[in-house]
């Protein structure tokens, strides 16, 4: 007996992740991986979150810790968020917070809340995998994004989604040193995208999860702090706001939030209703209480880390590829994006890379909508340690050589 001819049309396009799939690798120790988009474990605030448990737990917080929690999310910690936007200039409440079991959570119930089957989302090329998996069981169809310009103008796109049989809902983008090509769009290119949005009357979808982590440069406003000076507030924007504490505190604790105008937090509430209630109070509460005494301390720990890796896998890059190879060079975040001369396949590359190098990574075309991009490949540098960037690389670049 098989229930698979009772499964809805949408689990076609259901697809274990390459990445996840990667991260089994990890845990074989001759491997020297640039897989992962993980933060290092070893930077973790453990005390801080271990003295947090102890405290809430026996103090008077405790039954508030193991009992059920308000949909919207804790009270405190929606208060806190609302104060860190506003420092981004978003000028907002607690009602604009909606907590997430992770930001990956925000991705989906944002998919669910716009995407009827056969409707359009913009999306870069390439972009980032969870957010296609996410959007990808409520069957859209995807066209692309482009904030630096191109030539299909708003009438292009209405078209071509009327075509396919439904209309453009929203365009997804991570603005600050992108997964998973470590690019950052400039205010010129933020503003394009509200214009765009504001032609076709559509969402966008601001994936922040790594805007905390700037290494170089100038920072530049969030999307939605633009476009609250262009609407007159945030109850009047048409963007919605992904945080996440996973790349700064924890990613175990499964924290994010979507900041957004109200009449969209009341529907994400009362998905969180039909879904999982809402995020685990406890972890919740402890959040808040790390938040509040270590996040500005423990940025700028990640920040001192993080840029002495990246510049280290950007010095073997440049020391050790040969002709024809280029990369990203990222202000911030956790990720160099490689090209490799027309022609190659960066799947098959990783095969031969495991088996005779040791050395793994995510190819590209996972983050392309149509799976093209096999010349692209991804390196995260957050995990890589001196003898990463000084064994890996030159292996790595003896196969592409050879």
């Amino acid at each position: 007996m098989t229930l698979l001819n009772l499964l809805a049309s949408r689990s076609s396009r259901m697809k274990a992740s390459e990445i996840r799939e990667l991260l089994k690798l990890l845990d074989k120790p001759d491997i020297i991986s640039f897989a992962g988009g993980i933060p290092d474990p070893s930077l973790f605030p453990a005390d801080a979150i271990r003295d947090a448990y102890a405290e809430v737990l026996s103090g008077a917080e405790a039954g508030a810790a193991l009992q059920y929690q308000v949909s919207e999310g804790y009270l405190p910690l929606r208060r806190w968020l609302a104060g860190q936007m506003g420092k981004l200039g978003v000028a907002c409440d607690e009602a604009n917070i909606f907590i997430t079991s992770g930001s990956q959570q925000a991705l989906d119930y944002l998919g669910k809340l716009f995407l009827s089957p056969g409707d359009t989302a913009l999306v870069t090329w390439p972009t980032y995998l969870g957010a296609l998996q996410a959007f990808n069981a409520y069957e859209p169809r995807y066209d692309r994004l482009r904030p630096e310009g191109g030539n299909m103008t708003p009438d292009a796109y209405r078209a071509a989604a009327a075509a396919n049989g439904g209309k453009v809902k929203f365009a997804y983008l991570v603005p600050d040193f992108a997964n998973p090509t470590g690019n950052t769009l400039d205010r010129k290119q933020r503003e394009a995208v509200l214009d765009l949005a504001g032609e076709l009357d559509i969402a966008v979808i601001e994936d922040a999860a790594y805007r905390a982590l700037r290494y170089d440069g100038e920072g530049v406003p969030p999307i939605l702090a633009l476009d609250c000076i262009r609407s007159g507030g945030i109850d009047k924007a048409r963007t919605l706001y992904c945080g996440s504490f996973s790349k700064i505190l924890s990613p175990g604790m499964r924290v994010g939030w979507v900041c957004a105008p109200r009449h969209v937090v009341e529907k994400l509430v009362l998905m969180k209703q039909a879904s999982d209630l809402h995020s685990p109070s406890i972890n919740q509460l402890v959040m808040h209480r790390v938040a509040e005494s270590v996040f500005d301390g423990q940025v700028e720990k990640l920040i001192g880390a993080y840029r002495e890796r990246r510049d280290g896998l950007l010095a073997a890059l440049e020391a050790n590829m040969p002709e024809g190879v280029t990369w990203s060079r990222p202000e911030g975040g956790m990720f160099v994006w490689v090209t490799l001369p027309e022609g190659a396949d960066a799947t098959e590359l990783l095969a031969r890379s495991v088996k005779e190098a040791r050395v793994a990574f995510v190819p590209g075309n996972a983050f392309y909508a149509d799976g093209t991009g096999r010349n692209t490949l991804r390196l995260s540098f957050t995990l890589a340690d001196r003898r990463a960037v000084t064994e890996g690389i030159p292996r790595l670049a003896a196969l592409l050589k050879g």
